[in-house]
C-alpha cells in the first residue's frame, strides 16, 4: 500500500490526461492552485463517512444529485443555487417521507474537473 502524499498521485497512470507542452506554465498553475483553500475540509469528509456509514447500515438515505454535464457557458451562481433548492426540496420530502435523515450529496461544476470535456 502506498502512503498518500500532496503529490503521490503523480506515481500513477492517469489515463484521459491531456498532454501540458509548456511544463513552467503548468507549474506556476499548479502553485497558484496550491495556495487556494480546500474546497472541502478535512472535518467535512471525515463527517460524510460517519454518515455514508449509517446509509449503509439502513439508518439514514443517500440523496446524491448534480449534472455531469453542465456547459460551460451554462456555469453560474444562479444554476448552483437552484441546484442546492431542489436538493435541499428532495431531502425534506424523502426525510419525512422515509423517516430517515437524508445525507445529501451534490456535484457541481463536474464539467471543470473532466479533462475530456
Amino acid at each position: 500500500m502506498t502512503t498518500w502524499s500532496r503529490d503521490s498521485w503523480r506515481n500513477k497512470t492517469a489515463l484521459q490526461q491531456p498532454r501540458y507542452g509548456d511544463a513552467a506554465a503548468l507549474s506556476t498553475v499548479e502553485q497558484s492552485l496550491a495556495a487556494m483553500p480546500p474546497l472541502v475540509f478535512a472535518a467535512e469528509a471525515r463527517a460524510l463517512h460517519s454518515q455514508l456509514a449509517e446509509v449503509a447500515e439502513g439508518r439514514a438515505f443517500l440523496l446524491q444529485c448534480g449534472d455531469c454535464a453542465e456547459s460551460f457557458g451554462d456555469f453560474s451562481a444562479n444554476n448552483i443555487r437552484d441546484t442546492f433548492k431542489v436538493l435541499m426540496q428532495m431531502a425534506i420530502v424523502l426525510t419525512y417521507a422515509g423517516r430517515l435523515p437524508v445525507v445529501k450529496v451534490g456535484r457541481m461544476a463536474g464539467q471543470f474537473a473532466k479533462p475530456r470535456s
